[in-house]
């Protein structure tokens, strides 16, 4: 048994990346809505959100993540390019808090305290919860006036990020999100009231998420072995 324990100790000590397992930082950047009102493209960040990152780095190829993200998100018919949309002339503006979780998969071996292994492309797969306004009911028929609640729904989201070494322990990423939402009222669309029943009710929402992330790397893992 004292031999099997040394064997592990041993190994732990001589194979354990030396890289800092945890990281902490913030990230800013833009965000654009796909959905029935304005613009169609998918990368059109035209509101400016920002938030909180954690990750930790199970090995120089897998991180755990976690972020909390706030933005405003609007969209305008006068800004499309589709003739029926610009004529339509509908707007409006929402709010995003989202919290999601999941893995970034690094294509190399990612370690700051390597020179060789400073920069990588990664994918990256997550879940995400969000809260947003929803329109419940209109104060008085045809008035154009609603009563709004706040509502919490899920998203499936996926990306592609870039990140390299500053300096010393700081590292920065650029990164796209992709969030395809289960909803189809982001935008306040409503079926049960008659001024917001438009577009198409079989296609959900969609954001995205385009920006930059500063985070600091601290802290080792338990079989660290004094660096050389």
């Amino acid at each position: 048994m004292k031999k099997l324990i040394l064997l592990i100790t041993f190994v732990c000590i001589t194979t354990t990346s030396k890289a800092q397992i945890n990281e902490v930082g913030i990230f800013v950047g833009g965000i654009n809505y796909i959905g029935d009102i304005g613009p169609e493209y998918y990368i059109n960040p035209n509101n400016i959100m920002g938030g909180f990152i954690y990750k930790w780095n199970m090995n120089p190829r897998i991180a755990l993540r976690g972020t909390f993200t706030y933005a405003q998100i609007s969209s305008d018919d006068i800004d499309a390019t589709n003739s029926a949309r610009y004529f339509r002339g509908i707007g409006f503006n929402n709010s995003i808090k989202e919290l999601a979780v999941g893995m970034e998969f690094n294509y190399f071996e990612y370690d700051l305290d390597d020179f060789r292994k400073t920069n990588t492309p990664y994918l990256l797969f997550e879940i995400a919860a969000f809260n947003y306004k929803v329109v419940t009911s209109e104060t008085a028929p045809n008035s154009k006036q609603y009563n709004y609640e706040s509502k919490t729904s899920f998203a499936i989201p996926f990306g592609i990020g870039y990140k390299t070494k500053l300096f010393g322990d700081f590292a920065v990423a650029l990164e796209l999100r992709a969030r395809y939402t289960f909803v189809d009222n982001l935008d306040y669309n409503n079926p049960e009231i008659e001024s917001l029943t438009f577009g198409n009710p079989n296609s959900n929402d969609w954001y995205m998420l385009s920006g930059i992330s500063i985070v600091y790397s601290f802290g080792r893992p338990a079989c660290y072995a004094t660096r050389r």
